[in-house]
């Protein structure tokens, strides 16, 4: 048994770094540990400690089950490797081709562990707040803006996500000045994250009579959602206005006024909303999104401090700022990040954007892994 328990913790070490083996042991004992804690009557009576062990679980679980798989693996591994020193050639042959099957499939199993172990974005689980704003192009810019918000609705309505429209300014030439929305559901955040920045678009608008391209941008911010434990806000700090819900082109569309607009005094940051008819609402929105707001200035500035480059961030809309290309004649979007490209516009401004969110999330993984070895 000792030599077959030596094949076994070789085969372990052979397939998978030491380090790597170690933080999945250490993950494996956390996991039992946080089990123990959950049955104590005084984490249960502090939610929010119940809230953040529970969270904890949820990201160890699907590691701790990957790393036993792994291991059942190995064990099978050990066993084709016996079968593979056989004298009978038939059980021989099977062995060995038992024991490249497995080795591929650990193998596999073990890059998908590497990524599990990557350090997680607190904010991917939460639902999100996304700004749409008309840039340069002019009306263009804003029908543009349209366009992309439609785009988003498609793919949050193929997700099975809800959509919940907090303000918009529609432009009397067609789409949006400005559109700011909720999108919830599950890990809105971990797939629309990097679509924050100024969006390209190259097209000949409806308006050209001559046929000439014309090129034109509109931004998008995308923000995570945020609670109040997060984000703690001082009411003292926070002025409120209210006015008439307007329409496009400034008319009044309700006679009270239910529409909020809060100004954040230290900060400056101003959130409205008008799309719900009771006040209460509309101020609860915008708690939602000052928050939210106040959130993304604080990061922003930690990262300023830090050096840290953004490398997906809103500029001023100009275009010579962009993130991504849509090209019209040639039915082609570029994200310029990444440098990837598809031939795919007419599928994308329908909603089908999980091409370029995936290769968005790939690049980002790679970079995380190559941090992590560089580390």
């Amino acid at each position: 048994m000792l030599y077959v328990s030596n094949i076994y913790y070789v085969i372990i070490f052979v397939n998978m770094e030491n380090a790597l083996l170690k933080r999945l042991e250490v993950s494996k004992e956390r996991l039992a540990q946080i089990d123990q804690e959950l049955l104590d009557e005084n984490i249960m009576r502090d939610m929010k400690k119940f809230r953040e062990l529970n969270k904890e679980r949820a990201n160890l679980e699907p590691v701790v089950e990957a790393f036993d798989r792994y291991q059942k693996l190995a064990s099978d591994l050990e066993e084709a490797l016996l079968m593979s020193n056989e004298a009978d050639a038939e059980l021989s042959a099977l062995g060995k081709e038992e024991h490249k099957r497995i080795s591929s499939e650990m193998d596999t199993l073990e890059e998908e562990i590497k990524v599990m172990l990557l350090p997680k974005d607190p904010n991917d689980d939460k639902n999100i707040i996304v700004e749409i704003r008309g840039a340069a192009g002019g009306d263009e810019g804003n029908i543009f803006a349209g366009d992309l918000f439609r785009m988003y609705v498609r793919y949050a309505e193929s997700q099975g996500w809800k959509i919940q429209i907090i303000d918009e300014n529609p432009s009397e030439a067609g789409g949006f000045a400005f559109v700011a929305f909720m999108i919830k559901g599950d890990g809105v955040y971990s797939k629309l994250k990097f679509e924050s920045g100024a969006h390209r678009v190259q097209r000949v608008p409806k308006t050209e009579a001559s046929g000439r391209i014309h090129t034109s941008t509109a931004t998008v911010l995308v923000m995570p959602e945020m609670e109040d434990i997060e984000v703690e806000l001082n009411m003292a700090d926070i002025q409120v206005d209210t006015y008439r819900s307007q329409g496009a082109g400034g008319q009044n569309v309700n006679k009270t006024e239910s529409a909020v607009r809060m100004t954040h005094i230290p900060t400056g940051v101003v959130v409205s909303c008008q799309t719900e008819k009771s006040q209460i609402q509309n101020r609860e929105i915008c708690m939602q999104m000052l928050r939210a707001k106040i959130y993304q200035k604080l990061q922003e500035e930690q990262e300023e401090k830090v050096g840290s480059e953004r490398r997906l961030k809103v500029g001023t809309g100009e275009r010579s700022e962009k993130i991504r290309t849509y090209n019209y004649p040639q039915n082609r979007v570029t994200d310029h990040r990444i440098n990837f490209t598809i031939q795919k516009l007419d599928r994308v401004m329908e909603g089908e954007i999980d091409e370029i969110l995936e290769a968005l999330n790939h690049y980002d993984q790679e970079m995380k892994m190559l941090g992590e070895t560089n580390n």
